[in-house]
């Protein structure tokens, strides 16, 4: 199954590559390491929502549109959802509640 950080480093380092630039370029724009920006590329490190957004503010892209990116090409790779049964609930028996058991109840909730 795709990794969504796999993913994300695919978009970023094509985006980059099509751009003709260097991890040095877009490391230093950025404000990370060139090996951290790397290994995100790689799909190695899961970057925060705020390093994302500076290495997509690096690259001129909206990270939003990064993010559809990936989404669409999720959604072609990951495999549907296995269907969810519910467990069948034995039913409880009733259980009388002496009056007394009640009236105790409310004068505790009342006195609080």
């Amino acid at each position: 199954m795709a990794v969504l950080r796999t993913l994300l480093g695919d978009s970023l380092r094509e985006t980059r590559l099509r751009q003709q630039r260097t991890l040095r370029e877009v490391s230093g724009a950025a404000r990370v390491s060139l090996g951290y920006l790397s290994e995100v590329e790689r799909g190695q490190k899961e970057a925060s929502s705020e390093l994302l957004a500076s290495i997509c503010r690096a690259l001129g892209v909206r990270l939003s549109d990064v993010l559809r990116e990936v989404s669409e090409t999720l959604s072609v790779v990951e495999p549907q959802p296995l269907p969810v049964v519910a467990p069948v609930l034995e039913p409880v028996p009733d259980v009388p509640v002496a009056p007394t058991a009640v009236r105790e109840v409310v004068d505790v909730v009342a006195a609080a």
